[in-house]
């Protein structure tokens, strides 16, 4: 179902790093260690980045943890400062790493998170629409009793006239008795076997004439409708829908700049798998894959 696809792909979030503007009026000193300043600008970063764990936290706890934070980090970095670690090769890579991290986040966030369109989410949404096939989904009532004499008795009921959902009230042992066995509506593969096979089978507005054993007790079973399964509301899917936008356009992005900049990859395993890697995320995600840009 789109649903279920929209769903899978819904482990596709982008996890992003990004501050909000400050207008440097009001990027206000909030803190100072030793000759140092901490503005409003710095904590807002580290609020964003703090562990999952105290990102939980309320407003105002988040802020002081994120300022502990910032003061740890100011105080042991002059110590590092002191003793001359900015300029030793490992430090110099770390920070050329980060550099390009940063700018390839910032990047993305101008080409592909700010880039995407209603009319490009609207597109991919009824892209996906129209590729899924037509599933047939009924709305069913039962009524579930222990032995099948007890069925083929309701059975009898009902060919006498009595109404359906009064029955199931009144001897159902099933938890939905108080709501006439209303069950609503399923598609294939939501119930089990024996009951799933006899309830498509069903026409409209017919019951079983003889009972149906399944490992729950016997049923009898009304068919009350039928029809294809309905797609969900784009408002209910947009933000999966955008992620697929949003992975589409990434992998352009990618592979523009592959086509400029060709990639040569010596160690032979490492090539091997970069490859791999590639043909799967260039791919059309299927149900349970998450191909979309990690930042």
């Amino acid at each position: 179902m789109l649903r279920h696809k929209f769903l899978a792909t819904a482990a596709l979030a982008v996890a992003l790093s990004f501050g909000a503007s400050v207008h440097a009026q009001e990027d206000a000193v909030v803190a100072k260690v030793g000759d140092l300043e901490i503005r409003q600008s710095e904590l807002d970063l580290a609020i964003e980045n703090l562990d999952p764990q105290l990102a939980q936290l309320p407003d105002d706890q988040k802020r002081v943890a994120a300022l502990s934070g910032v003061i740890d980090v100011k105080l042991l970095a002059q110590g590092a400062a002191d003793e001359g670690m900015k300029d030793t090769e490992e430090f110099k890579k770390r920070m050329e790493y980060i550099t390009d991290r940063e700018l390839h986040n910032s990047y993305f966030r101008k080409h592909v998170v700010d880039a995407v369109t209603e009319d490009e989410v609207k597109a991919r949404y009824e892209k996906e629409i129209g590729a899924m096939p037509k599933q047939e989904e009924v709305n069913a009532r039962h009524i579930l009793v222990k032995t099948e004499e007890e069925a083929k008795t309701i059975i009898g009921e009902l060919d006498a006239g009595k109404d359906f959902a009064e029955l199931a009230k009144e001897k159902s042992e099933d938890s939905n008795k108080s709501d006439g066995g209303d069950l609503g509506w399923f598609s294939k593969g939501r119930m089990v076997p024996e009951f799933e096979e006899v309830a498509f089978a069903l026409e409209k507005g017919a019951y079983t004439k003889t009972p149906v054993k399944s490992q729950f007790g016997f049923h009898v079973i009304k068919l009350e409708d039928r029809r294809d399964v309905q797609a969900p509301p784009l408002e209910q899917v947009e933000p999966q829908v955008r992620q697929l936008v949003m992975r589409d356009k990434y992998l352009a992005l990618v592979e523009k700049a592959k086509s400029e900049q060709p990639v040569e990859i010596t160690d032979e395993a490492l090539r091997k798998g970069y490859e791999d890697v590639n043909k799967a995320q260039a791919a059309e995600p299927a149900a349970g894959e998450q191909p979309a840009p990690q930042q």
